[in-house]
């Protein structure tokens, strides 16, 4: 079945970076699109970033990258100079039979348990 486990969060300082690991199974992983998606405390989820695991289609905010490994068949998120609204649980999430990946949560079909993040001072 599809699995999709988030890691890497923690509490961080202002200013500071964190590296976010989506590992995946049960799928081809080079046919997905993964999304990471931000839930701050009291609001909606919101994007952050999405790639094409094949190639081709990468789309992420500022101050964030994405990329895939598909030797290790996970997607990592890194997050540059924190702010405390970056706060909150971030998921990753994977939707199927298109390249061009959505930033609307409901188009996704899976989805992991999330890791906080946490950035105050």
């Amino acid at each position: 079945q599809v699995l999709l486990v988030e890691s890497g969060g923690g509490s961080v300082k202002p200013g500071g970076s964190l590296t976010l690991s989506c590992t995946t199974s049960g799928f081809t992983f080079e046919e997905a699109c993964i999304g990471w998606f931000r839930q701050a405390p009291g609001k909606e989820r919101e994007p952050v970033a999405q790639i094409y695991t094949g190639g081709g289609f990468k789309n992420y905010w500022s101050r964030t990258f994405i990329s895939a490994d598909n030797a290790k068949n996970t997607v990592t998120l890194q997050i540059n100079n924190l702010k405390v609204d970056d706060t909150g649980m971030y998921y990753c999430a994977a939707e199927f039979g298109t390249r061009i990946c959505s930033k609307r949560d409901a188009a996704y079909d899976y989805w992991g348990q999330g890791t906080q993040v946490t950035v105050s001072s």
